[in-house]
């Protein structure tokens, strides 16, 4: 497989609210303290379409807006590839809820938002793109299928990618079967060229080997409790600014392992 580069990161999580903290807790330096995630308004939409958003496109799209700006690129240029355990699990459990009620009338909106593909449907009207997009999940295996998704398409496209991985949590008493506590989520703008602007290069092959685990108890929690963050391993990496090798979650017996070179 060819390297492509990795043009920009963004990050939004449980005492995680922006890259440069997400810095400083991978590199060490403070302690991850969870804590709520506060997500901004879908700015990009009209305001009828931005009342009908959700934690999971409100999460996903500042999660693209950040990385796309980072890298320097048009939202509208992107080819996307959205990946999520289970999208929008809050309108998930709301659909339900009415299900199991005596009028089990299901507004529009809330079967609107219940497809998969909802949170790329919403970026695609808010940053007005006609490019290509990818929605797919494969439980806790959804950041490597992703990023086995994106690379590819990075060099058979021979143009910049967007991935957005994102999780929102699920209420009680789903939470209890499918236990994700809080939103998490990670944006990466890959290029098939080195920039000014690259952050590092990346391989990736099937492998094997175990998935890499986080030496810090707290990071590796919520490596466990989120499917998104199973690019923690990754993020550290780039925090450090090292080249390194790790593995990330596929589907078994396979795994994803990543070459990173930071440059």
């Amino acid at each position: 497989m060819r390297q492509v580069f990795l043009e920009s990161v963004s990050v939004i999580g449980p005492g995680l609210p922006n890259w440069e903290t997400a810095t400083s807790v991978l590199r060490g330096e403070t302690p991850l303290v969870l804590a709520d995630v506060a997500l901004p308004p879908a700015a990009l939409l009209p305001p009828t379409e931005r009342r009908r958003t959700g934690t999971a496109t409100r999460l996903s799209m500042a999660l693209g807006v950040e990385a796309a700006e980072k890298a320097g690129i048009a939202l509208a240029a992107l080819p996307s590839v959205f990946v999520s355990t289970g999208g929008d699990c809050e309108n998930c459990h709301q659909i339900l809820e009415t299900l199991a009620s005596d009028d089990r009338s299901i507004s529009p909106t809330r079967f609107h938002n219940s497809v998969h593909n909802a949170a790329a449907g919403y970026w695609s009207i808010g940053a007005k793109s006609m490019e290509t997009s990818t929605s797919l999940c494969a439980y806790d295996a959804t950041f490597g299928a992703g990023l086995l998704e994106a690379l590819p398409l990075v060099v058979s496209l021979d143009k910049p990618v967007l991935l957005i991985a994102f999780d929102s949590a699920y209420p009680d008493p789903l939470n209890a079967i499918r236990p994700i506590p809080y939103p998490f989520g990670v944006g990466m703008v890959f290029s098939p060229v080195q920039t000014a602007q690259s952050l590092a290069s990346v391989r990736f092959a099937l492998t094997d080997e175990a998935s890499a685990q986080m030496e810090d108890a707290a990071l590796e929690a919520l490596r466990l409790m989120v499917p998104a963050a199973r690019a923690l391993p990754m993020l550290a990496l780039l925090a450090n600014q090292t080249a390194g090798r790790v593995v990330v979650d596929y589907l078994a017996p396979s795994q994803l392992a990543i070459e990173v070179t930071c440059l």
